[in-house]
């Protein structure tokens, strides 16, 4: 009995199954235009009372204290530096977690899946969007909180960019293994909202992680994410570094081949193994 065997897509053809995945999210998104709008001032009124908070703690202008442990009294820029970072934490977190949670409860998973495209690539497609949209909505929250609040970066502009790189492009490997769990839990909300304060928290996105108690510290140094947030700000605002920034970015471009490929190998092992128990499209 003759059988056949179903050829891998080419390269070309899982790209344009990307591509037309990010455009079914960009229309999607444009539907609703005050989304824009919400991504842009959402970040500003939750910083709003830092700034407040900030200056009655200050003297002269300068959070005295703060440098002492950040290495520069700009407290605002390092705040607001932070949050467009985590911006794209929460892109990523969302997009992949709770897009495979909006599938299940649609009833679409399966069939989505049975398309002969990686499940991998499916769960990049959903975040190219969020990833382009959140870009612009940081550099227009920046933009409107330098005239508002004084968002004053001096240093190295390219140099942090090609340093956040491998951060963001590790980040999907964090991606990766959350919708592994995704699969298993059933449940993203919760855990998106849990999971991403975690990680910003420790990775020190709005302050200092030396400000933290001494026993949360190691926590916070296992975390690649830490070192990104740090020496972004090193190069934009020219502050202590935990490390070399050299060492830093080393750090970040192990982080990238290491979580891409774990978070890469939990995925596909559970992805399997719910097939396999029959669990896939359950909500």
């Amino acid at each position: 009995m003759e059988t056949t065997t179903l050829s891998q897509p080419s390269f070309a053809t899982q790209m344009r199954a990307l591509f037309i995945i990010a455009k079914k999210d960009w229309k999607v998104f444009w539907r609703y235009p005050l989304n824009a709008v919400s991504h842009v001032f959402q970040p500003i009124i939750w910083v709003t009372p830092v700034y407040f908070m900030g200056k009655a703690f200050s003297t002269n202008g300068q959070a005295l204290g703060f440098a002492q442990y950040s290495g520069t009294g700009d407290y605002m820029s390092y705040v607001l530096l932070g949050t467009a970072l985590s911006n794209f934490i929460l892109t990523v977190f969302w997009g992949m977690g709770f897009a495979l949670k909006e599938d299940m409860d649609a009833g679409v998973l399966e069939s989505n899946w049975l398309t002969p495209v990686s499940r991998l690539h499916i769960l990049v497609g959903r975040t190219l969007t969020s990833l382009l949209t959140t870009t612009i909505t940081s550099i227009m929250m920046l933009i409107i909180a330098a005239v508002l609040f004084g968002f004053r970066p001096t240093g190295n502009v390219i140099a942090a960019v090609l340093t956040a790189i491998p951060m963001l492009v590790g980040l999907y490997g964090f991606g990766f293994a959350f919708a592994a769990i995704v699969l298993m839990m059933r449940e993203a909300n919760t855990m998106v909202d849990v999971s991403s304060f975690l990680v910003q928290g420790f990775s020190g996105a709005n302050f200092p992680v030396k400000s933290l108690p001494y026993w949360l510290i190691p926590v916070s140094l296992m975390l690649p994410l830490t070192y990104g947030f740090d020496a972004v700000r090193g190069w934009l605002l020219e502050t202590n570094t935990l490390l070399p920034l050299n060492v830093e970015v080393t750090i970040l471009v192990i982080f990238m081949f290491v979580m891409l490929w774990f978070g890469g190998w939990i995925f596909n092992r559970v992805e399997r193994k719910v097939r396999r128990l029959g669990t896939l499209g359950q909500h």
